[in-house]
């Protein structure tokens, strides 16, 4: 049996968190066409009779602006010298870029087996242009790496991907209960499912300037009540996201509360607020009590 752990990188919005949901035939990572979705890394377990693995998805690697971006970083970082396995997750519909370039040469320098995942490559109607984008990839490494190529989002490809990883991995007992999918609660659940559809609900700064926090969190037999909270950076943030009449607060609840009913099987109770918490990506200690600090 083998057993390991598979670390996902890539710049923003190649597919990471689709390529793990689809994997695991269940959402457990928000995805949205926003950069910055993914803020934390989260593990997704896959369990076979061959072996167990243990997915790890990354925030996008991108020049950081803040210290949210720092932490966004490191977060990426920090998962690659604990992996067994690296999945270089690619924008198959193009050429690599300066972000890939960085990628390969400042994080993934390393003696860690990686195999080049290219995306989106069901974009493109003809193979030479395909081959063209592969090669841009293939030169930004010294040997010759192994490349699988896959659509996220409709699966295409995604068995070749397993059998590659588990040629790649170590033998050993599986770490984590086989009926066991994601190490996330359901405070980690909702939390992530109310910022999911804030970021599908708004535009511009809006989404890279919400944290949300979960206040308490009550499980009955019958319901489950949550009450959380909305910070943005501004006033007029907070305007937008309350929008007239309360409007689009009452949108993103009602759409939070339905997704997270499907999940629990039960009714829920979702109490929203937002408050404004200025500059909070710039402040340690408002970083500290969303939970973007690093693991020590």
């Amino acid at each position: 049996m083998k057993s390991g752990f598979v670390s996902i990188i890539g710049r923003p919005n190649v597919g990471k968190s689709t390529l793990l949901n689809q994997i695991l035939g269940q959402k457990i990572v928000i995805t949205t066409d926003k950069a910055q979705t993914t803020r934390k890394r989260i593990k997704g377990i896959y369990t076979k009779p061959e072996g167990q693995i243990v997915f790890v998805d990354t925030p996008g690697v991108h020049k950081p602006l803040n210290k949210l971006g720092e932490f966004l970083l490191d977060e990426a970082k920090i998962s690659v010298p604990d992996a067994d396995v690296i999945l270089f997750l690619v924008d198959g519909s193009e050429p690599a870029g300066k972000g890939d370039k960085w990628i390969a040469k400042n994080i993934l320098q390393t003696n860690i087996p990686i195999i080049i995942v290219m995306n989106k490559v069901d974009k493109i109607k003809k193979p030479e242009k395909i081959e063209a984008n592969l090669l841009t990839y293939k030169t930004l490494f010294e040997e010759n790496l192994p490349v699988v190529r896959v659509s996220a989002k409709t699966g295409r490809n995604i068995d070749t991907l397993i059998k590659n990883i588990y040629k790649k991995l170590p033998q050993g007992e599986i770490l984590y209960p086989e009926d066991v999918v994601t190490e996330e609660t359901m405070r980690d659940v909702a939390q992530e499912i109310i910022r999911e559809k804030i970021l599908l609900n708004t535009s511009d700064e809006i989404p890279h300037a919400v944290a949300v926090q979960i206040d308490n969190y009550y499980e009955q037999e019958d319901i489950d009540k949550i009450y959380a909270t909305i910070y943005c950076e501004t006033k007029s943030q907070k305007g937008i996201l309350i929008g007239k009449g309360g409007n689009l607060l009452k949108t993103i609840g009602t759409e939070a509360r339905k997704e997270l009913e499907n999940i629990v099987d039960k009714k829920v109770f979702l109490g929203l607020e937002v408050k404004v918490d200025k500059d909070w990506r710039k402040k340690d200690t408002s970083l500290k009590n969303f939970g973007y600090v690093e693991e020590k």
